[in-house]
């Protein structure tokens, strides 16, 4: 690909941000989205971090495949398939900017949620993210926003916190989820969207040591972090990249 050396730059920056993002540096792998479509564009670039994100699960999954809590998994994916599906019919009409500010406003939404199901649980030991419904909107709004920019990170963020899992368990169950559902995206994005190619997959391998770079150093910073530390690092760094999202 005919890049500058700034863009080569952002590229390389954004596959380590990607590798850090799947081993436990939530929230920053929210960034990747506005920058990824700054150099490629919005649908172009959706087919050039779906590969590298796929690289990126194997590091996550293969670092922390002991930790994951598959109940809350196996709750989540029928939901987030049909987001994916509905993401897939209409992701082609939603421009770059509209997207970002989408997924923005959802990130928040469901930051307020988590907020609010957490001073209910306080008042009336009402636990709210055990209820059947609680996992539908979730599901679908991570589906969806994961099928038309690859950005469900800190929607999921927000859910799993809600599930209140310990530090591995959440980045194990992350893990294992976005595998699953990226997997599931694959086929769809190359033979219904048409924009992943053999350019692409090589410009893919031509960054894969910087994504080992990235999940290196993902599992290095989450090691010092403390079990509650973690829980408001992940609430702030969602927060920080829902706000990023509209400028």
């Amino acid at each position: 690909m005919e890049l500058s050396f700034s863009m080569w730059a952002l590229a390389i920056l954004c596959a380590v941000m990607i590798g850090m993002a799947k081993t436990g540096v939530s929230g920053i792998g929210t960034l990747v989205v506005p920058l990824m479509a700054f150099i490629f564009g919005g649908m172009p670039s959706s087919g050039l971090v779906l590969p590298m994100l796929i690289m990126a699960d194997v590091f996550g999954v293969t670092y922390y495949h002991r930790s994951a809590n598959w109940k809350t998994v196996f709750k989540v994916i029928p939901w987030a398939f049909a987001g994916i599906i509905a993401g897939l019919l209409v992701g082609k009409g939603i421009s770059a900017t509209q997207f970002k500010h989408l997924i923005g406003i959802l990130v928040i939404i469901s930051l307020f949620v988590m907020i609010w199901q957490e001073i209910a649980k306080k008042r009336n030991g009402d636990i709210v993210p055990h209820k059947p419904w609680f996992t539908i909107p979730f599901g679908i709004a991570g589906g969806f926003s994961t099928m038309i920019g690859n950005a469900a990170g800190s929607i999921m963020s927000v859910y799993l916190l809600s599930m209140n899992l310990q530090k591995k368990e959440f980045i194990g169950t992350a893990a294992w989820f976005f595998f699953i559902v990226n997997v599931f995206k694959l086929p769809l994005q190359l033979w219904g969207w048409h924009n992943i190619t053999l350019q692409t997959l090589t410009f893919n391998i031509t960054l894969l040591p910087a994504i080992a770079l990235g999940a290196f150093l993902g599992i290095k910073i989450t090691k010092l972090i403390s079990e509650d530390g973690y829980r408001w690092f992940v609430v702030v760094a969602t927060f920080l990249s829902a706000i990023a999202l509209f400028f």
